[in-house]
């Protein structure tokens, strides 16, 4: 008996009990469908969080004053400054994009008949790049409007709306701040959300730096940002700025340095791990159904007991014998298999039919190993029903009732 014709027989044997070996394949086609989902949700959501990331800024190092001495003008002192920004522009050179500053304060202003207390913030002109900024109407600001100290203002889209209805019906329009009229230019948002995390709240109005420094007590950058030029530079970059930092200000003087990275790295680790649980409980479900597909071989042999004899009377060899048993199992496995493994494709790839802003991804090695586990339970779990019907003996299998 040849491969083909051991396939011949168990196809027949399998048509013979379609209900059963439909039950028994379900166990497989839920395994590596639930395989194929999970590992496609797994990499859709670490893509979605590590974009939403990344969306806050490409490459992005950011610093600020973290802690000095008592003494007031000491603590004054050690603030980042504008000309700490341009030593590190200076320094880093073309190793880095833009570097930003940022001066915060609050203010309030009146909104529909309401005093509210809104966010200040005083940028340069490379803040919207840096900080991956949309501009929805309007205009960012430019190098003239820091130089020259122009009183124009961009707000955000949330500010912007509840003042004066929409967007459009915001520029041009003059609003008070810090009793100095400011002419607004544009309206943003941030492209990726920091959830009030940073210096963007809901409410937020940005002036140019050189405009906001005469409103406060005292020169205070927090936070300077910087765009690396190269991912790959982002820790070497990192370490510099809290270097040159340091230089320029007392010894003793703290500042505090972070980048992305870590953040990336610890969302993409938890990701990982969540695959890898998920993967496992999904094993143990075909580990359960190639247990099934075991237990109904060793029925299929007691049932065939008859059969098998006569088989070997005929001529049938031991090896013969074992080989369609085992092919059945494995046609059973590999069936269900691919079963699961056609649903757990069309499922996420259903998604973009209703969508285009939803990339799922795919995962071609997830279907690889979908595919080899399922033959891989097909054999183990097929191996000791075939070897059991292909030792029985001859003369008492004609014999069993």
């Amino acid at each position: 008996m040849n491969i083909s014709e051991a396939v011949s027989f168990s196809l027949q044997a399998l048509r013979a009990n379609r209900l059963r070996t439909f039950l028994t394949a379900l166990g497989l086609i839920i395994g590596n469908a639930s395989v194929i989902l999970v590992v496609t949700i797994s990499l859709a959501s670490r893509d979605l969080i590590l974009d939403q990331i990344r969306g806050i800024g490409s490459n992005l190092v950011y610093a600020s004053y973290e802690a000095g001495g008592q003494n007031t003008a000491k603590v004054e002192a050690d603030f980042v400054k504008r000309a700490d920004v341009q030593a590190l522009r200076d320094t880093l050179g073309n190793r880095i994009v833009a570097a930003t500053a940022v001066m915060p304060s609050t203010d309030q202003i009146v909104v529909n008949g309401k005093v509210r207390q809104v966010t200040v913030d005083g940028v340069d002109e490379n803040y919207a790049l840096v900080r991956n900024l949309e501009i929805l109407t309007g205009r960012k600001f430019d190098e003239s409007d820091i130089a020259l100290r122009e009183r124009v203002a961009i707000l955000s889209e949330k500010l912007a709306i509840r003042m004066f209805g929409n967007l459009e019906a915001a520029l041009d329009q003059v609003i008070k701040i810090n009793q100095l009229q400011f002419t607004v230019i544009g309206t943003f948002r941030e492209r990726t959300s920091t959830m009030g995390q940073g210096e963007i709240l809901d409410e937020t109005i940005l002036l140019p730096l050189s405009v906001m420094q005469y409103f406060m007590q005292f020169e205070r950058i927090e936070p300077v940002y910087l765009q690396v030029r190269n991912a790959a530079d982002v820790p070497q970059v990192t370490e510099e700025v809290e270097q040159i930092l340091q230089r320029r200000h007392r010894p003793g003087a703290s500042y505090n340095v972070q980048n992305l990275k870590a953040i990336l790295d610890t969302a993409d680790s938890i990701a990982t791990v969540l695959t890898i649980v998920l993967i496992i409980v999904s094993a143990i479900a075909l580990v359960i159904s190639g247990i099934g597909i075991m237990n109904i071989m060793l029925v299929t042999v007691t049932e065939r007991t008859r059969e098998i004899g006569l088989r070997m009377a005929v001529g049938a060899s031991r090896r013969e014998v074992l080989l369609q048993f085992l092919v059945e199992s494995v046609m059973i496995s590999l069936a269900g298999g691919t079963v699961g493994i056609v649903i757990g494709l069309l499922l996420p790839l259903s998604v973009r039919l209703f969508t285009n802003q939803v990339q799922v991804p795919i995962s071609p090695l997830s279907v690889l190993v979908a595919f080899a586990v399922s033959f891989m339970v097909g054999v183990g779990f097929g191996l000791l029903p075939a070897r059991r019907a292909s030792q029985l003996n001859p003369t008492e299998a004609l014999r069993y009732e």
